[in-house]
């Protein structure tokens, strides 16, 4: 693990702090106005050092952006076509069993994603 630094702690907080899964460019929004001399950059190596950290995990690539989660543990995702919102889905563990059922070699996880309209944009339908 890295040295803390007072940018590294806020870029980690700021993903810590909220569940919307923020690509770097919002983090980056988030922090400039406390840190000006923060860079984009910055962000983008911070993030990927935690990705690797095991500390936050990448949910995937949403109309071209990574978009992150402070929680790590194993949990599926709803990814809205319309608005690009990630969201949290509870009560449905990704299948684990799954992983052993794979005959290309010896997979290590699983990810479980759903896509399709979430109930918000459904309704401005």
């Amino acid at each position: 693990m890295k040295k803390h630094s007072k940018k590294r702690d806020a870029i980690l907080e700021c993903v810590r702090s909220t569940t919307s899964h923020p690509g770097a460019d919002w983090v980056y929004a988030q922090l400039k106005p406390e840190i000006p001399d923060l860079s984009l950059g910055t962000v983008y190596r911070n993030l990927a050092a935690f990705k690797q950290e095991g500390v936050i995990a990448s949910v995937g690539t949403v109309k071209g952006i990574e978009r992150f989660d402070a929680t790590t543990e194993p949990h599926a995702h709803f990814i809205c076509d319309s608005c690009s919102a990630v969201i949290d889905v509870e009560g449905i563990d990704p299948p684990e069993k799954l992983c052993e059922q794979v005959g290309c070699g010896c997979a290590k996880s699983c990810v479980l994603i759903f896509n399709g309209v979430c109930s918000q944009c459904v309704q401005n339908l």
